[in-house]
């Protein structure tokens, strides 16, 4: 198994609910950090970090999807089960996917939703592999790196190989056909400027869950949450429902 994936943002004294949040492609946990000023007190606060950076900087990337989503997965059945919001954006919007239908397989039931934002169920899958610079005019165009990280040399060497294995993570994956419904409600977000995931690309996850489904547009492009960042930490959270009895 991969070592530890999860990064705690927040740590209450006795917690009542819990949000784990999934970065984009190239991203790593400390993208959320700043959404501990906006989650309530008794929120534990999580952040998946995917090993090749921050504090797993020393570890293989993972190339595709289905080991990381298991590992994830075994790590958030191995905490304590309480109600539990899976958010995800863009690449990790499909990763919270795929862990939570891992979760639902055990029969557990406290993860209660599943926020995904900035993606489309059924994005399209690429056959042949980018180059590094289709990778950089990508990454830039959707405004998530800023150019001037690729001009620097260092910066260059130490982050294309991250980015660059999570694109083909992403462009390799593929929802799978016959996958089950999710129990848990789905959420889904997106930038009303978001050529990727636009509002009706978004309701496709509608089809995706036999509970309730609801959509949210905010103001934006693909990477909306940044300025937004407090809106969507309280929209996610908002009104999570109880576990089951």
């Amino acid at each position: 198994m991969l070592s530890s994936s999860l990064t705690r943002l927040t740590a209450p004294a006795d917690p009542a609910r819990r949000l784990v949040c999934f970065p984009h492609a190239g991203g790593a946990a400390s993208f959320y950090r700043g959404w501990a000023r906006h989650t309530d007190p008794a929120v534990e606060l999580l952040a998946v970090q995917y090993p090749g950076r921050e504090n797993r900087c020393r570890e293989p990337l993972v190339p595709t999807m289905d080991p990381l989503a298991s590992a994830v997965a075994e790590e958030l059945l191995a905490l304590s089960p309480l109600p539990t919001v899976l958010f995800g954006h863009s690449m990790g919007a499909a990763v919270a996917y795929e862990a939570l239908l891992r979760i639902e397989r055990t029969g557990a039931t406290h993860v209660t939703r599943l926020c995904v934002s900035g993606r489309s169920p059924e994005a399209d899958v690429r056959a042949a592999g980018r180059t590094d610079e289709e990778v950089v005019e990508e990454v830039t165009s959707l405004g998530g790196t800023n150019a001037a990280v690729f001009a620097d040399p260092d910066l260059r060497e130490m982050l294309l190989p991250i980015i660059r294995n999570d694109y083909h993570l992403i462009d390799g994956y593929r929802r799978a056909d016959d996958a089950p419904p999710l129990r848990a409600d789905v959420h889904a977000f997106t930038g009303d400027r978001d050529a990727r995931a636009t509002p009706r690309d978004a309701e496709g996850w509608r089809t995706t869950t036999s509970g309730s489904f609801s959509l949210t547009v905010f103001e934006g492009d693909h990477f909306y949450l940044v300025p937004a960042a407090e809106r969507v930490a309280r929209t996610a959270m908002d009104a999570a429902p109880p576990l089951p009895v």
